[in-house]
């Protein structure tokens, strides 16, 4: 059987994914532990109570793009050391998604995973949804050269690095702010419309092609089968 994806989308050969909130729903609440481990760092680092250390970590985050972004810049903190602390949680709260993994199978082209988080972990979450398998390779933060979406820069290094054309390629992100540089190279832009933190922050800049609320389930509505 083959099969082919709907005409809007016949001209993308080359798939990009975001991983935490996106490949598995926000409501898992996944990224919460991550949220907590940042706020402990955060407090040994600054030898300061946990009110101020999210005080400051959600400054950097809205200010940064990422947390770890501000840390680097204003602390000088070593992004192997923060990432392998604030990454260490159990993956429990991660159910394997089928659904999910039958669409990625069924995608033509080649699938990539653009993540801000590193390898490591994204592997991890990867083999926890059981879609480990159905990604061609992966760009993690350390590949981006530490400058996390919505960098244009990281965005760049991934085209190269694989010889993606962005005018046959799609991003599939929660941030809506993730996909404006996106859409500014010509990729096609999904919104994963599921609850994220700021998730919404910049929605209404004309740069969202097609909101989505759960990426197996569009998926299953973008690929045709025939004979």
């Amino acid at each position: 059987m083959a099969t082919r994806v709907v005409p809007e989308f016949r001209h993308v050969r080359d798939w990009i994914f975001d991983l935490d909130n996106c490949l598995y729903p926000a409501s898992t609440g996944l990224f919460s532990l991550i949220d907590e481990r940042m706020g402990a760092y955060i407090e040994r680092l600054l030898d300061c109570r946990p009110e101020e250390a999210r005080r400051v970590q959600k400054a950097h985050f809205h200010e940064h793009g990422t947390t770890l972004a501000g840390l680097m810049k204003e602390h000088g903190v070593d992004p192997h050391e923060f990432l392998a602390d604030v990454h260490g949680i159990p993956l429990d709260r991660v159910q394997a998604d089928e659904r999910l993994a039958a669409g990625l199978a069924r995608l033509p082209g080649r699938r990539f995973l653009f993540t801000n988080g590193d390898a490591p972990y994204a592997r991890r979450v990867l083999e926890a949804i059981g879609v480990h398998d159905r990604f061609d390779d992966l760009h993690d933060i350390h590949s981006s050269d530490l400058k996390p979406k919505p960098d244009p820069h990281g965005y760049q290094l991934l085209c190269d690095r694989f010889g993606i054309d962005p005018r046959h390629a799609l991003l599939v992100d929660d941030m809506a702010g993730n996909l404006k540089p996106a859409k500014a190279l010509g990729m096609t832009t999904v919104w994963v419309d599921n609850g994220s933190e700021r998730g919404s922050h910049g929605a209404e800049g004309g740069f969202i092609d097609h909101p989505i609320g759960d990426v197996g389930e569009w998926l299953e509505t973008i690929v045709e089968a025939s004979e």
